[in-house]
């Protein structure tokens, strides 16, 4: 939905500018304000840090076991995403790591994704990051899990 209204405003601006070197006066006004105000919307929210160091909003997929794999959320739907917090529906699919993790299988948990604790990303000051996740299992959840789980979030 941004990308679109991104897209749009882009648009509208280059008629603008085409239509006012033509010498006629513009049907649309120029939008740089808005282009301008859709940035400083997107950058204003707080990011979710992934395995590569990228910031990323309301993401479908993320791995939460960057060093080997064995746990990723995947198919996240986000119904909230703003500075006091996110939250999703999705699944956690994690690696049993029986008989050992290169020989375990993958199964696929029902979760409840929260998003929090919003502070300055430390490689990008101005930008702010979420620090902690908690993941909740409403059915079925990994061997040696809670109901709710807890995490940081590297920095």
């Amino acid at each position: 939905m941004q990308l679109r209204a991104l897209t749009t405003t882009v648009a509208l601006f280059a008629v603008a500018t085409l239509a006012t070197a033509a010498g006629t006066s513009p049907a649309v006004p120029p939008a740089p304000e808005l282009v301008t105000q859709t940035v400083q919307q997107r950058t204003a929210l707080p990011v979710l840090v992934d395995c590569l160091w990228h910031p990323r909003v309301r993401p479908t997929n993320f791995m939460l076991a960057c060093g080997d794999g064995n746990s990723r959320l995947a198919s996240l739907r986000w119904t909230r995403w703003d500075a006091r917090g996110a939250r999703a529906e999705g699944v956690n699919w994690v690696n049993d790591c029986k008989p050992y993790c290169a020989a375990g299988h993958f199964h696929a948990y029902p979760v409840t994704v929260r998003l929090d604790r919003s502070r300055p990303w430390k490689k990008q000051p101005q930008v702010s990051h979420y620090s902690r996740i908690r993941l909740t299992y409403p059915a079925a959840r990994p061997e040696q899990f809670g109901p709710t789980v807890s995490y940081p979030l590297w920095d």
